[in-house]
């Protein structure tokens, strides 16, 4: 049975991470459903967040190594790895000084269920704006743009608001188009992520047993083989649509969850 619930959490994580309806929300509503052990549930969220991130990074690996290598004597590559890691700051350092707080006060299905619902509403708002873009390559993007972003993410921090959610639609906010917005957010959330994860499990690190293994491995493999075709279908998905599906679904999940929380 955990080798299951380790499946399912893991497909959950993959699916949620990176479209705009709160991974966190999702999973702590989703453990609480298949009763995953409380013992190793934040190890095993750790591991299956570290294969979420390894999807965007294989989708992208060829961009992110071009950066890399031509960083030193490319100056667009150098600003572009700049502007994420200026963005990556705000939530970096309000999440290591209230991580603490957040957790005690906020990780709870009521919240989850009030940010979906919020979130939702503020999807659905934007949305109706008639949008103008200014930036429509991420090389493009600026450092004003970078840092208003980084602003957003620090709404991610609540558990059920969604890190992809604000961050792509601050990025819009900020000037950049949705594919560009979208791409940027996911270029964040490798710094973001794997930062959080690795002061996680370092945190985490005397509970990790051998016994744990097989659902960590599971876990593992089934976020980033989920989370692999969902970045890729998001991409696509971005270039001609707007996110006000996605309002209405946080929305009907949210409400879901008041009603079974009576």
């Amino acid at each position: 049975m955990i080798i299951l619930k380790a499946l399912i959490l893991g497909i959950v994580e993959g699916i949620t991470e990176f479209l705009p309806v709160s991974s966190t929300g999702h999973l702590i509503l989703a453990s609480a459903v298949v009763d995953y052990p409380q013992a190793g549930r934040a190890t095993f969220e750790i591991f299956i967040q570290l294969g979420a991130i390894l999807a965007v990074v294989w989708h992208f690996r060829k961009h992110l190594l071009e950066l890399v290598t031509h960083a030193g004597k490319d100056a667009p590559a150098r600003d572009l790895i700049g502007k994420v890691f200026l963005a990556f700051v705000p939530a970096a350092a309000v999440g290591f000084l209230f991580h603490h707080a957040i957790e005690e006060h906020l990780f709870s299905p009521l919240v989850v269920a009030i940010t979906l619902i919020v979130g939702g509403v503020v999807i659905i708002a934007v949305e109706r704006r008639a949008w103008r873009f200014r930036t429509h390559t991420i090389e493009a993007t600026t450092w004003t743009e970078a840092f208003w972003v980084g602003l957003a993410q620090i709404l991610s921090l609540i558990p059920g608001m969604s890190r992809a959610g604000a961050t792509i639609i601050g990025g819009m906010f900020a000037g950049l188009d949705r594919p560009v917005a979208t791409q940027f957010s996911f270029y964040l959330s490798i710094p973001t992520l794997f930062a959080a994860s690795l002061y996680s499990l370092f945190k985490a690190r005397h509970e990790l047993a051998f016994a744990d293994t097989a659902p960590l491995a599971v876990g593992f493999v089934t976020a980033f083989l989920s989370a692999l075709l969902v970045v890729r279908a998001f991409i696509s998905f971005v270039q001609t649509n707007r996110f006000t599906a996605f309002g209405y679904y946080r929305i009907a999940i949210g409400i879901l969850v008041l009603v079974l929380l009576r």
